[in-house]
């Protein structure tokens, strides 16, 4: 059973949610099932997920906006989440950039996921 999650930093529900056509969020999922819906901008922060949603390859995740991971838990795939909408927020700044926390014990998994997404 999937579980959808909203992404901390912008409040987005799956339930609810107005798909334009243009395809205007992904949804990620987990390993453990849960779905993270985001803006389509902040996940191509991600350039994995940025050329899977660009690429003329034909792949399914291009019809569903839906892209699963097998490798990455839930409770990882959300920081990521945080991550990429923290990323698109301080992308032209030039004040100092606010420490994005990172749990200690999740550092490598999160390493981990963020080589295989190419952030």
């Amino acid at each position: 059973a999937r579980r959808t999650r909203a992404c901390a930093g912008r409040r987005l529900w799956k339930m609810g949610l107005e798909d334009d056509g243009k395809g205007k969020y992904v949804t990620l999922v987990s390993a453990d099932g849960f779905e993270y819906v985001v803006d389509y901008e902040a996940a191509c922060v991600s350039k994995m997920i940025k050329n899977l949603m660009t690429s003329a390859g034909g792949f399914s995740e291009l019809e569903s906006n839906t892209i699963t991971f097998p490798e990455i838990s839930g409770r990882c795939l959300e920081r990521v989440c945080q991550y990429f909408y923290y990323k698109l927020r301080h992308a032209n700044s030039k004040d100092k950039l606010p420490q994005f926390p990172l749990p200690p014990e999740m550092a490598l998994e999160l390493l981990m996921a963020a080589n295989y997404l190419d952030v």
